[in-house]
Formats: C-alpha cells, sequence, structure tokens
C-alpha cells in the first residue's frame, strides 16, 4: 500500500506539481513514508521551494495537549511553522500573509476515521482559504486505519445548528472515508474546479483493510492517539470527552479506558455484557490519570478490548456505557457545559453526538441499548453522502 507521500517520494505525477514550485505545507508527525521520511523532507527533496510549514492541532511536533494552543515556531531547517490551533476560531484559518509568497499547499495529514478528529477539517479550512486567494492544493492522501468498507459507518449526521470544529460539515460519526475523499467531496460541493484542488489517491488498499494490515508502522497522529486500538475505539471513545468521565488521558490507553473516582467498574462491565454487543468485551479495573480530568485520583472504570473489529460498532457501544455510568449514579454523572472547541452555547456531547436528543434521553433514564440506537442508526441521505465523497476522489485524482 502506498500513501500520497510515497507517491510524491516516488517522483510519479505529484512530484511533478511541487518541482521548482513555492510550497507550503500542512503536515504533523504521522506525515512520513513509509521508511518514515517526513513529509517536509520529500518535498525539499524532490525540488520544492518550502516556504512555510502549517501545523494542526496538537502542533507540527504534534507535542499538545487536546484544546492548547499552539505558538508560532521554525522547524530544524529554520522554515517558519504557522499554528492553525489558536485561542479562537480564527486561528483555524491561514492568514493571507503566510500564503503571500506560495502557489501550492500541499496537504498530509493522517485522519483516523471519526468526524470530530479535527485534522480533516483544519485541512478544509486551509483548502477553503487557497481558494479564496486562488492558490492551488495538493492532497497527499493516507487510507482510513480502521477501515472503509461501507458497512462500518455508523452514527448520525448532526443536525443544523449543531456543526462545529467537530464536524464542520454533516457527516457520520464513523465515516469509512479518507480524509482525501472527505476534501473532494466538499470541493465538489463547494465549487472549487478540479485543477485547483488535486488528490494523489492512495494506491494499493483494499477499503476492508484495517492499519494491522498495511504493512507498516502506526505513527502517533496526535498524543493521545498512540495505536490502531485507541482509533479503533475512538469514533465512540470520543464521546466521553463531553462527560466528566476521564477519558483515559494521563494514561497509556486513552479511550481504551475510562471512569471516574465514583464509578464502580465490576458493575458497569456487568451490566455491559447484560446487552450482548458484538465483537467487544469490557474489563473492569482501577486507574490513576496523570493529567487532564481526576488528575491523580484513583479512578473505578473498565478497559473495552475489541475481540472482533470486523464486528465491533464503536459509536453504540460508548454510548451505552456513557448511558450505564449515568445511571449507576446520576447525582455524580454531569455532561460537560464548559466551552468545547470554541463553542460557549451548546453541550460538548451534543456537539459530538449531532443534536441534544440523547442527552436528554440518557438524563430522563433511558434504557443504555434505547439510547445507543438513537445515536448509532443512519438516517436518509447518511450513505448517499459517503458514496458521494469516495465517487468526488475520482474526478480529483492526479
Amino acid at each position: 500500500m502506498l500513501t500520497g507521500l510515497d507517491l510524491l517520494a516516488a517522483g510519479e505525477s505529484a512530484a511533478q506539481r511541487v518541482r521548482g514550485t513555492n510550497v507550503a505545507v500542512l503536515a504533523h508527525p504521522a506525515s512520513v513514508t513509509r521508511d518514515l521520511v517526513h513529509a517536509v523532507d520529500v518535498l525539499i527533496g524532490q525540488g520544492a521551494r518550502l516556504k512555510v510549514v502549517f501545523g494542526p492541532e496538537h502542533g507540527f511536533g504534534g507535542e499538545a495537549q487536546d484544546m492548547i494552543g499552539v505558538e508560532d515556531a521554525r522547524d530544524r531547517h529554520g522554515i517558519p511553522v504557522r499554528s492553525l490551533y489558536g485561542q479562537d476560531f480564527s486561528a483555524l484559518v491561514p492568514r493571507d500573509e503566510d500564503l503571500a509568497d506560495v502557489e501550492l499547499l500541499v496537504i498530509d495529514l493522517q485522519d483516523v476515521g471519526a468526524r470530530y478528529y479535527t485534522f480533516v477539517w483544519t485541512a478544509l479550512l486551509a483548502a477553503r482559504k487557497c481558494h479564496q486567494l486562488g492558490k492551488r492544493v495538493l492532497v497527499l492522501d493516507r487510507p482510513n486505519p480502521i477501515g472503509g468498507a461501507p458497512s462500518c459507518v455508523e452514527g448520525q449526521r448532526q443536525r443544523p445548528g449543531y456543526l462545529s470544529f467537530v464536524g464542520l460539515e454533516a457527516l457520520p460519526i464513523r465515516h469509512s472515508l479518507t480524509l482525501g475523499e472527505i476534501l473532494a467531496w466538499r470541493a465538489d460541493e463547494e465549487g472549487i474546479p478540479p485543477e485547483q484542488l488535486e488528490i494523489a489517491a492512495v494506491r494499493g488498499w483494499a477499503r476492508e483493510e484495517h492499519a494491522t494490515a498495511w504493512d507498516r508502522p502506526f505513527i502517533m497522529p496526535s498524543p493521545n492517539m498512540p495505536t490502531y486500538h485507541t482509533a479503533l475505539v475512538y469514533p465512540g471513545g470520543c464521546l466521553l470527552e463531553g462527560t466528566n468521565l476521564s477519558e483515559g488521558r494521563g494514561t497509556t490507553r486513552p479511550f481504551e479506558i475510562f471512569g471516574a473516582p465514583w464509578l464502580d467498574g465490576k458493575k458497569l462491565a456487568h451490566d455491559f455484557h447484560t446487552l450482548e454487543y458484538a465483537g467487544v468485551r469490557v474489563r473492569p479495573l482501577t486507574f490513576q490519570p496523570m493529567f487532564h480530568k481526576h488528575a491523580g485520583q484513583i479512578c473505578g472504570g473498565v478497559q473495552v478490548h475489541v475481540d472482533d473489529p470486523a464486528t465491533f460498532r464503536p459509536v453504540a457501544c460508548y454510548v451505552a456505557l456513557v448511558a450505564l455510568a449515568h445511571k449507576q449514579d446520576p447525582e455524580r454523572f454531569r455532561f460537560r457545559m464548559e466551552r468545547y472547541e470554541f463553542v460557549d452555547d451548546i453541550p460538548a456531547f451534543d456537539l459530538l453526538t449531532g443534536d441534544d436528543e440523547a442527552r436528554a434521553l440518557i438524563a430522563t433514564g433511558a434504557a443504555a441499548h434505547d439510547v445507543a440506537q438513537v445515536v448509532s442508526r443512519l438516517r436518509n441521505g447518511d450513505l448517499e453522502i459517503v458514496r458521494s465523497a469516495r465517487e468526488s476522489l475520482d474526478r480529483r485524482t492526479c
């Protein structure tokens, strides 16, 4: 399997776009070839005149934790590094002056297959800015580490009023798409011509394959995405950010491990297993997060163990777990009401699930399985969006 960056490094058609060209690159630590050469070095080696480097949330070097603003810097070559994640929404978009001497923006970001992973939205905002300024964009695509099979699509699109930086456009939660497919779809929808946004598509990837079949290392794209298994549970596990449950940040297994000081992990595991979800088991445990929620406190909770990635449905499973945790102690469980990804007036759980229905059901004590069905279901048009995105890629492959 060869990514867009692999093809560029091999001197194929994508390389012709960058040679002798004033280039900017939007990249992060996972922007490497199968031989672990970073995109910056590949571009310079292919004769690009690299003018500026952009870094998404967590920074170009991937050091920053979630929702922490990142400062500008310079890379080891002395090239300016501009942060596309700051203190407000305007900081997410490249500045005109940073693109003034740039002819082509190259985007190489590893997505993980969930609509709330923000890299794809950073890429979309950058592509929109380039369209506005008359600059070209080349997307070096990468496969979806948790598979691209249509049968894996899970979770409704957001309703009107619930778009945010954890979902700038309406898309299923687990979308089974690549970053390039999403950008191609949006480019078609927004009238960006194919010659202005091109995709170096992945070669040799069977859509049903997960990262375990790639014959290359899984590179951490962000500090709390250390393994393929983290990515596999993330479409469900990220929903924990909308609650006061620790999602395991500050442990070595974020999103797989979660809990709270008041939670009875043994009871939670027992109650979950009565629901008989396929492909997954949960194990009670105690843990102590070193930072973030409940830092330094002993928490009861569970670890999610996926036995069969093909049948595991992360959204349904984690929504059920959240509902069961609420039912266990409604007085101490709470939903996050503080500012979340630049939004002050909508609860984080609603932004993540796509509306307020699931949160309202959990608050009334609805059955966990019923709440899970509400969030994980697909509505009319959800799969059509996915098909459209895949077709859009074909029209823009260079």
